[in-house]
């Protein structure tokens, strides 16, 4: 054993020898050391196993290739490409929603080159980074201003620090809702210095509630979209038009956190209707807000829009700066809200907007043709069947609508699980993930374009193996 240990070369002498095979010079060269030394000790543990016990294993021309296997798999970024195979549309553990190919080109442009971020072109004086996406927002929702902070959970931050620090908002207790990763609507207000008034009860709230709860230190009447739950039976809820209508006889601001918002009626595609920001800012809210990068299909923001005497003051505050969003952002906003201006071609062009409108008819035909390719390929490897089945939206928007869908299920044949065949599509090149059914691995055509079917089929190869 001690003579197989010394037979490992040394560092250096790999190093320069990987630069005389060539394919790793784009990597840091002190990256490409400490992999040497983590494939080295790889060598020694299995040395120590009896798995290497020959001396003929360690020759330079069986190491070098096993090294440069490993190099190109330990190399990849952490943060990479993943295949959504989920029908999870906006899937918030992979990114959320994708974006339109002139959002994608408005990012590199933006990244490579230097932009008028803050620079007007008008006068050759600094600018304003909102000015770029104000006016289309403004465009989009009839509100008369806006603003853009780097998340929606930004966005009830600024709101309430701004407008209710130190003071009351009331609202339902039914909509104290809590999302992904602890966000608490009641634990935001409390860091913002606003203090809670819960009205109602958890399933029926009415406007007297409001009523009775404002006082002289009331500064805001808050409505909370329940987006990623429903309460249903007997319930109640003040609707935003009635709630506007005692706010201005109060004298109060009327907020709206829509969570998940969208410029786009879904109710057209069967799906239930959700109230558009259009229809809040056309029912009187004063403040809206909501998230860029749930069903709307842009980059992550938070985006405010509402009356400019608010908006105002809330640009003003100091944390606007700690908040705002960056150049990258910014750039793939204004792209994909200009699509908006025409909602055919939104439809089509954003990526959330066309998977979710996505038919029946047309994903079970693409689930036939990418269940054709595995067979091409894998042949009698995998048993391979086409069953009915169903997407959701994700992201906490329309939590109990299913979109139905046509699913290619997977059976490997053999002595591999399902269950290993899952584990072992997290290591392939791009990882594939998808969802366990019926004892079977199954891939939805949905969340998968259909220049992904070869590297769903490669994947699926190297598992295999």
């Amino acid at each position: 054993m001690s003579n197989l240990f010394r037979l490992l070369p040394a560092v250096d002498l790999t190093l320069d020898a990987l630069e005389t095979m060539g394919g790793f010079g784009h990597l840091p060269r002190p990256l490409v050391r400490d992999l040497v030394n983590a494939f080295f000790d790889l060598c020694r543990e299995d040395i120590k196993s009896g798995k290497i016990n020959d001396s003929a294993q360690l020759d330079s021309e069986v190491l070098m290739p096993r090294l440069a296997r490993f190099l190109r798999r330990a190399s990849k970024p952490h943060f990479r490409r993943v295949l959504n195979a989920t029908g999870v549309v906006v899937h918030t553990n992979m990114g959320r929603s994708l974006l339109a190919k002139d959002a994608v080109a408005a990012v590199v442009a933006a990244c490579a080159h230097y932009s008028n971020l803050e620079f007007d072109l008008g006068t050759g004086e600094r600018g304003s980074r909102y000015a770029h996406v104000e006016e289309l927002l403004c465009r989009l929702t009839g509100a008369e201003a806006a603003l853009v902070v780097n998340n929606n959970a930004a966005a009830v931050f600024i709101i309430l620090d701004t407008l209710a620090k130190g003071r009351e908002v009331v609202v339902s207790r039914g909509q104290l809702v809590e999302i992904g990763g602890s966000f608490r609507i009641p634990d935001v207000m409390a860091r913002s210095g606003a203090h809670l008034k819960e009205v109602g009860t958890t399933n029926r709230t009415h406007l007297r509630d409001y009523e009775q709860a404002i006082n002289e230190n009331t500064a805001m009447l808050m409505k909370v979209h329940t987006s990623n739950f429903r309460v249903i039976g007997f319930t109640k809820e003040v609707g935003l038009a009635e709630l506007k209508e005692l706010g201005e006889k109060r004298g109060l601001p009327v907020y709206e956190d829509l969570g998940s918002g969208s410029l786009f009626d879904f109710s057209g595609l069967g799906l239930l209707s959700e109230p558009t920001v259009t229809q809040v800012v056309e029912d009187g809210a004063d403040i809206c807000s909501f998230s860029g990068d749930k069903v709307l299909g842009g980059p992550q923001a938070g985006i405010i829009v509402g009356a400019k005497k608010y908006l105002d003051r809330i640009k003003r505050n100091p944390l606007n700066r700690a908040l705002r969003i960056d150049k990258m952002i910014l750039a793939a906003l204004e792209a994909t809200l200009r699509l908006y201006l025409d909602p055919d071609l939104a439809a089509r062009e954003v990526p959330t907007l066309a998977m979710i409108g996505a038919g029946p008819r047309s994903l079970k035909t693409k689930a036939i043709r990418l269940a054709a390719q595995i067979k091409k390929t894998l042949g009698s490897r995998v048993e391979i069947s086409v069953r009915k089945g169903v997407s959701r939206v994700g992201g906490g928007a329309f939590p109990e609508q299913d979109l139905p869908t046509s699913l290619v299920a997977l059976c490997p044949r053999g002595l591999q699980s399902v269950d290993a065949l899952k584990a072992a599509l997290l290591k392939t090149d791009p990882p594939l993930v998808g969802r366990i059914e019926w004892d079977a691995f199954c891939l939805d055509p949905r969340t998968l374009a259909l220049d992904e079917f070869k590297l769903v089929v490669e994947a699926l190869g190297q598992a295999l193996e």
